[in-house]
């Protein structure tokens, strides 16, 4: 998020919202209100250290594990939350409990250790590679599907290296994407009052998610990669793909599918970014939801900016610019959360979960149909005018624009969405409307 003018943007936060009056008070109830909500469950440490052997009838997945984490000495945890200099790769093994003994899209946390096969996610292996090229290749060689597909999983902010691990194995495993799983792992605090820190480090790390796509686009074998981003994650790898278009003059031609998830991005930002990735780009997909309580969270820290992953640009001129740049939106609003946070549910969703490993991943596009929702989903395919479905229209604003400087102002309009969920009143359409339609009458 743009924490520029940090005194100017304190003040507007404290006191106002769309023009209405907030008390300081009341901002910081809203914050840790908020953030108690999103604590969760928490579960023991440590769950990295393997066990013997997994579960009948369970499963396996075999991930390489990417990280710029400074390592722990301790095998339960094996890295930290603080930044290192190098690269580390690992080969995890994560065993799954048996279909019969959990549910699609949650990640079955043990409540005390060891964990027991039969209902937890385990670890059973853990082999440290060394940080080189070779190690990666001949990890590939071992892993690559006969598809010779790979994806690259980039998780999100407040996640210790353990949270990921679990996290990218449910995926997955409950996606069935035909693809070797690679994770990509930042140095995250693993705590919900480290967002700047958190911040910080995926400016830290986006040369080195970089070199990793570099690397898998420049292996023979591989036949094409795919990209799935979560949250702050999805500004990390927006960055990455844009460094790498302004060095090379493109994204790597085996980049085809981008898909990012509940994105923690600033819709400013986010139309730079896209619009440095150039004419030739991969396929994006984003999931969106307007009742994501962290991206509230986010928004109220950013000064009120709109985070990509909340809009809900549901008038025209939004659908026709979501068109012209062939972006597919799936709006998740009406979809039921499993988690508190509504932060999830592009994992959690059964449906959604196996949607992108059965389709995107493939490189297929998703339709209504395929993802068999009925109306808790609304989508606006990439290269289509028409949103399927019978929920609210669906398309993108600011990110598929070049931004002057003036956009914000003109995306006031967007405010609302907050107030909405504190108990204020909605937003005016057609003012919504005409920021929109100066915002789209700016673009060179």
């Amino acid at each position: 998020m743009a924490l520029s003018n940090t005194a100017p943007c304190s003040r507007r936060m404290s006191n106002t919202l769309r023009g209405r009056r907030i008390p300081i008070q009341l901002r910081n109830a809203l914050l840790v209100g908020v953030f108690v909500a999103l604590a969760g469950c928490a579960h023991p440490n440590g769950v990295l250290k393997p066990i013997p052997t997994a579960a009948p009838g369970g499963s396996i997945e075999n991930l390489l594990v990417v990280t710029t984490r400074k390592p722990s000495g301790d095998p339960a945890t094996l890295y930290t939350g603080q930044r290192d200099r190098a690269f580390s790769l690992d080969a995890i093994a994560v065993s799954i409990p048996p279909d019969s003994h959990r549910k699609i899209g949650e990640v079955q946390w043990p409540k005390h250790l060891p964990p027991n096969p039969e209902t937890d996610f385990a670890t059973v292996g853990v082999k440290h590679l060394a940080s080189t090229q070779q190690a990666g290749s001949e990890w590939l060689a071992r892993h690559l599907p006969k598809s010779r597909s790979v994806l690259v999983f980039v998780h999100g902010f407040d996640n210790k290296y353990e949270d990921a691990v679990f996290r990218f194995a449910q995926i997955a495993h409950d996606s069935k994407a035909d693809a070797a799983p690679i994770l990509f792992t930042w140095p995250s605090g693993g705590s919900l009052f480290d967002y700047n820190y958190d911040r910080e480090s995926t400016i830290y790390s986006r040369d080195g998610l970089e070199k990793l796509l570099h690397l898998l686009a420049n292996d023979r074998r591989v036949h094409d990669v795919s990209i799935l981003a979560h949250s702050m994650g999805t500004w990390l790898a927006m960055e990455s793909l844009r460094q790498m278009a302004i060095r090379d003059g493109r994204v790597a031609p085996k980049i085809r599918n981008v898909i990012l998830a509940s994105p923690d991005i600033d819709i400013d930002v986010f139309s730079r970014q896209y619009k440095d990735l150039g004419k030739r780009h991969p396929n994006f997909t984003v999931f969106v939801s307007q009742d994501d309580r962290a991206l509230a969270v986010s928004r109220l820290i950013a000064g009120n900016v709109n985070r990509l992953g909340q809009i809900d640009p549901s008038a025209e001129p939004y659908r026709s610019a979501a068109k012209k740049a062939g972006i597919t939106i799936v709006d998740l609003t009406k979809l039921q959360a499993e988690d508190s946070a509504h932060h999830d549910k592009f994992a959690s969703s059964p449906e959604i979960v196996q949607a992108i490993g059965t389709r995107l991943v493939a490189g297929q596009s998703l339709t209504e149909s395929s993802i068999g929702l009925g109306d808790r989903i609304t989508m606006l395919a990439a290269g289509t005018a028409k949103a399927v479905g019978t929920g609210v229209g669906l398309a993108v604003s600011a990110p598929i624009s070049v931004v002057d400087p003036g956009t914000r102002h003109n995306l006031s309009g967007q405010a609302g969405n907050l107030v909405q969920q504190i108990g204020g009143p909605a937003s005016n359409a057609k003012q919504e409307t005409k920021a929109a339609t100066e915002l789209l009458s700016s673009k060179n």
